[in-house]
């Protein structure tokens, strides 16, 4: 009986092997997309006279690269079942955004200096995922569930040092008047960077320690949602743990790779310098953005608001300061005034979010206000 107990347990490792290879072989993908990639040096990021030769490079880094960030959050998700909210969307978080510093800093050290790059990508994450993600998101869960509700606290306290941040980073600069153009003096950047630096970590031991109920789902249905949870196939820690950092190495070392033809792709093409800082973020976001519209649709929308909000406040807090570092360590220039129509957008954005989170609960008509402020954000990229 010990030896058939023995075999069947055999036969279901072995089956669990099978399928988690199965699942992973994105992983292959994305390491021999490395190898290539690296191998060949520059030779197939920096063609720019052959633009059919260009945009296949990029489209090719793109696919591989999103589809890996998938994988992230795959394995994001399981973390989160093992470990429990807000670990989970934390790390998704903090997963995102290195690949966004990586991006960032490749792009602003390749070619000519583009002094607004960072701020670009930095403003398009905060309209992509306040206006974009958290419309779609209160849209369809409007549709589904006519209502869904969340912790006011947790949402009070994201808003908070989001706006905080927001109007020191991106709107202050503006009206210093140590710098002729919209940038901030050394004094003032380093100030910058320290003071971002330590509010996010002080909003970090508040989730995860001290408040950590403010950003859990304290209604009824937490019960139905963490049983949402359990359709996934989940391994050991240490196994998603291993496999997330694997995907997030392989995201990393490619994005290095695209941010060269994304620059060129924009010099050759002559496209607008804040359509580069939307591909950034577009590609950064876009697995937070399936995991939150995923917890939208099991009527997780505090979930939804952790990851969305938690990728703004991330952006700002620590994207802010790795581009200002960077700027300070190359002695290059670099932009953080949001100017033209985008400053009261921006404005405007944190206002409409202020208002659409005011009560526990929310509805349809809140996304289409959202979505609508997303248009108006694509409409100003190409018509400024």
């Amino acid at each position: 009986m010990s030896e058939h107990a023995a075999g069947f347990q055999q036969a279901k490792n072995a089956q669990q092997l099978s399928s988690a290879i199965r699942t992973d072989f994105p992983l292959l993908i994305g390491l021999v997309t490395v190898a290539i990639f690296f191998a060949a040096g520059s030779q197939l990021v920096e063609i720019i006279a052959h633009p059919a030769r260009l945009i296949g490079v990029f489209i090719w880094l793109f696919a591989v690269i999103l589809w890996s960030a998938i994988c992230v959050v795959r394995h994001a998700e399981c973390l989160a079942v093992k470990l429990g909210e807000p670990y989970g969307t934390l790390i998704l978080t903090l997963s995102a955004i290195s690949i966004e510093v990586v991006m960032i800093s490749t792009a602003m050290l390749h070619g000519a200096n583009n002094p607004t790059l960072g701020r670009d990508a930095i403003f398009a994450v905060v309209m992509i995922a306040l206006n974009g993600f958290v419309g779609l998101c209160l849209v369809i869960g409007g549709l589904r569930y006519r209502e869904q509700y969340y912790n006011l606290q947790g949402v009070n306290s994201y808003l908070n040092v989001i706006m905080t941040l927001a109007v020191l980073g991106l709107v202050l600069p503006n009206f210093t008047t140590s710098t002729s153009s919209p940038t901030f003096s050394t004094e003032q950047e380093i100030f910058l960077i320290v003071m971002s630096l330590l509010l996010y970590a002080i909003f970090l031991l508040i989730q995860t320690m001290r408040h950590r109920r403010y950003f859990v789902e304290y209604r009824e249905t937490m019960s139905a949602a963490n049983s949402a949870h359990h359709p996934l196939q989940t391994y050991s820690t240490g196994f998603h743990a291993t496999m997330l950092l694997l995907y997030m190495v392989t995201v990393i070392l490619l994005a290095k790779k695209f941010a060269i033809p994304l620059d060129n792709s924009i010099e050759r093409f002559g496209m607008p310098q804040a359509f580069g800082g939307a591909i950034i973020a577009a590609l950064v976001l876009a697995p937070e953005g399936i995991g939150a519209i995923d917890a939208t649709l099991r009527n997780q929308l505090q979930r939804s608001i952790n990851i969305l909000f938690g990728s703004v406040l991330a952006t700002i807090g620590l994207t802010i300061s790795a581009v200002l570092t960077i700027g300070l360590s190359t002695r290059q220039s670099v932009v953080l005034g949001v100017q033209g129509g985008n400053l009261p957008l921006l404005l405007l954005t944190l206002a409409v979010s202020v208002v659409t989170f005011t009560s526990r609960k929310t509805n349809v008509l809140q996304g289409c206000v959202h979505l609508l402020l997303f248009a108006v954000f694509v409409l100003l990229i190409f018509a400024p």
